[in-house]
């Protein structure tokens, strides 16, 4: 028995092969494709792994990716499930106005960090941060309840807007400095406490919002880079995704499990 977990965000897709569907399932073989790269999956990365069992997708990435991953699954007789958002699944419930409307990332990373709280510990409120092409910044109650989210420009289209909407700008290979004295380091700096602005202000509005001091949790490919300059503590996780995945999974997998 073997679950394949695949993540397909905006520049790359990611998968886990794990020895179950479920949380703390053993990983047995992992790695990441740039989307440009994904139809060598099937003949490539892929062609020695055993059959998984069971597989589910997260995708953002657009229809056209997603039939691209789909011809490459061909390779098994294996019909995968994507996760859509929905009104509640695996212990967390969408306050989005239109629930079916949130990016399936934002909900499976939410998934992934409550799941990881409770293991830690008893019940909190919860700030959930991704750091990628966007930033999202997301807002959970102590009971598991999606209060909203935000949703900003990543450091690269940051960087790109000002170069090409201000002249004499070039996309920059800054430093983060608390008194930048070049442009460079000015524009990096710039970036990173835009995003470091807006999870603060977030974990001001948790705490006031759910009286408790949330846990924050910060993932995604660029998270390393925004981790030393948060002025809230954060824990820095891998991969969320795969982690909420691995939640999801345990529930629609489930007789597999048993």
């Amino acid at each position: 028995m073997s679950f394949l977990a695949i993540d397909i965000g905006n520049t790359r897709l990611k998968w886990s092969l794990y020895d179950a569907p479920r949380p703390g399932a053993a990983l047995l073989a992992h790695g990441a494709e740039f989307l440009e790269n994904i139809d060598k999956l099937a003949d490539g990365p892929w062609a020695e792994l055993p059959t998984p069992t069971s597989i589910l997708g997260c995708i953002v990435a657009g229809d056209a990716i997603k039939r691209r991953v789909l011809e490459q699954l061909e390779l098994w007789d294996v019909h995968p499930q994507w996760v859509v958002s929905s009104p509640a699944e695996a212990g967390l419930t969408n306050g989005y106005d239109h629930p079916t409307r949130l990016g399936a990332d934002r909900w499976v990373a939410m998934v992934g960090a409550r799941h990881r709280m409770l293991a830690q510990g008893p019940e909190r409120p919860m700030v959930v941060v991704m750091v990628g092409t966007a930033v999202t910044v997301e807002a959970v109650d102590t009971h598991g309840k999606f209060l909203g989210g935000l949703i900003l420009p990543g450091h690269g289209i940051m960087l790109r807007a000002l170069e090409s909407g201000t002249a004499g700008l070039h996309v920059p290979t800054g430093e983060v400095r608390v008194f930048p004295t070049n442009t460079s380091d000015a524009l990096t700096s710039g970036g990173t406490y835009a995003i470091a602005g807006a999870v603060e202000r977030m974990v001001q509005h948790v705490r006031q919002h759910c009286g408790a001091e949330p846990a924050c949790y910060m993932t995604g490919g660029a998270g390393w880079k925004m981790a030393p300059s948060m002025s809230v503590q954060c824990e820095l996780v891998d991969n969320l995704i795969f982690d909420g995945l691995l939640a999801m999974a345990a529930e629609r997998f489930k007789a597999l499990v048993l």
